[in-house]
């Protein structure tokens, strides 16, 4: 049986010389909101994001660490933190991609109608091209009440009407590659109409070769192009003529000029990737390279920048690096950080080397977890916003007059508050109190203990370099007479990777 020759045959390009106005080939480790403020504006030829689903979901992966515990929950406690969250984060995804890029939001069912209501706000309307839904191919939940839930959304959106588009096309299927069962010196090939029903008093409608189209068929039939390309076609060969005298000729169209089924916003040939498979790296949600392939082929070309600003175990900078595009990561996860930067180094040989970066080679990740020396001598606000993101917390958005909280943790156990509606924030959550100090004394725990008593929480976490021997004790007497706990966290404690036991 005759086959397509395979689509992506060609030799992956080559990505050229870096941009002079964005660094390009950098992961940053650290909250995707800051990063992205020190990008300038309209310097992102593709954007993609595959953000945590806000879907309630613990991923107990570890990677090996402890830390992270955190970092790999969907830990949005309702569908309104989650937007809270995402909305500043794409403003900023708006701001920086140029104005003939694309961008890409990768979301399930849990949120999804709420996302595209907050895009809609962000990049227009009108600037809404698709929703793609991608059929995960997976068995996915057994319950008895609901219709399987098997496929993600892929919100798709522009800046303007003049974007690029590469059209993708899906392999032939079986029964399409039965129909060319013809050959000839030039190739495998089929043969289709060049008449068709309906009469025509143009141009289409004319005789040609003296068949004249409108005594054709039982109503008559018109040529499907203009005579002139009839013409063309018998020049190149391209026409059968029938040896049956009074036959009617048909066009010859070779399987190598087949580019294939133009694509749908139905994508149900990507499967998921299968714990035996050896693209899985364990990453909880990690996407098939062929679905990143896809999207940065269709919406980029070869050296163009894609910036991936929830970039995980890295899928997507991995992609834009074999199609030969310039990237920048984004991940708040030091071990994301640290196995995607390994998966470049594995997957595409691609050396983690500062003096080969400059040179317009290789790969940098910059701003990984500090030092207790460094952290001591960052700004107050700047080094809150750190403990805070390091809990796996959200700060606070305005920097003054936080009555003794700086951030909150939303539980995963957290459900939303009946009276409040499915948007009404958690009832749930546990305050966060940060001091840049080398020990924290007694007065501060009354501090915080006060704003605990005043939101009736029930838990709560303080982060410092070190206490007295009277401020854990009040934590602890607190706890007596309360029934509340104050979890006391060290600097060390987070950077030696000690969080999680503390946590549990």
């Amino acid at each position: 049986m005759a086959k397509k020759p395979a689509s992506n045959s060609k030799k992956a390009p080559v990505a050229g010389k870096p941009s002079s106005l964005v660094d390009t080939r950098v992961i940053y480790c650290g909250d995707n909101l800051e990063q992205l403020k020190k990008l300038p504006a309209e310097c992102v030829d593709l954007i993609y994001i595959d953000p945590p689903f806000n879907s309630n979901r613990n991923y107990e992966v570890f990677w090996g660490e402890t830390k992270e515990k955190r970092a790999f929950d969907d830990r949005h406690a309702s569908t309104q933190a989650y937007i809270d969250f995402m909305r500043p984060r794409c403003v900023e995804l708006h701001r920086v991609l140029k104005k003939t890029g694309s961008f890409y939001y990768h979301c399930d069912w849990h949120a999804s109608h709420y996302v595209k209501i907050m895009l809609d706000q962000i990049f227009g309307e009108n600037q809404f091209v698709n929703e793609i839904v991608w059929k995960r191919s997976s068995n996915r939940s057994s319950m008895s009440k609901i219709f399987r839930r098997a496929h993600d959304s892929i919100f798709f959106y522009t800046k303007n009407s003049d974007y690029l588009f590469n059209m993708q096309y899906k392999e032939l299927s079986e029964g399409s590659l039965e129909l060319y069962k013809h050959k000839d010196d030039k190739g495998t090939y089929q043969l289709v109409p060049l008449l068709v029903s309906g009469k025509r008093n143009g141009e289409t409608g004319k005789e040609w070769h003296g068949i004249d189209p409108n005594k054709c068929g039982k109503a008559g039939m018109h040529w499907v192009t203009l005579p002139e390309n009839l013409n063309k076609y018998e020049e190149e060969g391209l026409v059968f003529w029938p040896e049956k005298e009074g036959g009617t000729p048909r066009l010859k169209y070779y399987l190598e000029d087949n580019k294939g089924v133009p694509l749908s916003d139905v994508w149900d040939d990507i499967d998921l990737i299968s714990s035996s498979s050896r693209e899985s790296l364990g990453y909880p949600t990690q996407k098939p390279l062929a679905l990143l392939d896809r999207i940065i082929e269709t919406s980029s070309n070869p050296n163009d920048i894609i910036l991936d600003a929830f970039c995980g175990c890295g899928t997507a900078l991995v992609a834009a690096e074999n199609l030969g595009r310039q990237w920048i990561g984004i991940d708040v996860s030091p071990t994301a950080c640290r196995v995607m930067a390994k998966r470049l180094r594995d997957v595409c040989h691609l050396r983690e080397d500062e003096k080969l970066w400059q040179a317009g080679r290789g790969f940098v990740v910059r701003d990984l977890p500090w030092s207790e020396k460094q952290l001591r001598e960052i700004p107050h606000f700047e080094f809150e916003n750190w403990a805070v993101i390091a809990l796996g917390g959200i700060p606070n958005k305005a920097q003054v007059g936080d009555m003794g909280i700086d951030g909150r943790i939303y539980p995963i156990s957290a459900m939303p508050k009946k009276d409040k509606g499915e948007l009404g924030f958690m009832d749930v959550w546990y305050p966060i109190q940060v001091k840049q100090k080398d020990k924290v004394g007694r007065p501060d725990i009354d501090n915080f203990e006060a704003a605990m008593m005043r939101e009736d929480r029930t838990k709560g976490f303080f982060v410092a370099f070190d206490y007295s021997s009277d401020a854990m004790s009040e934590i602890q007497a607190f706890f007596k007479k309360s029934g509340k706990s104050i979890i006391a966290l060290t600097v060390k404690d987070i950077l030696d990777e000690q969080i999680a036991y503390k946590l549990a």
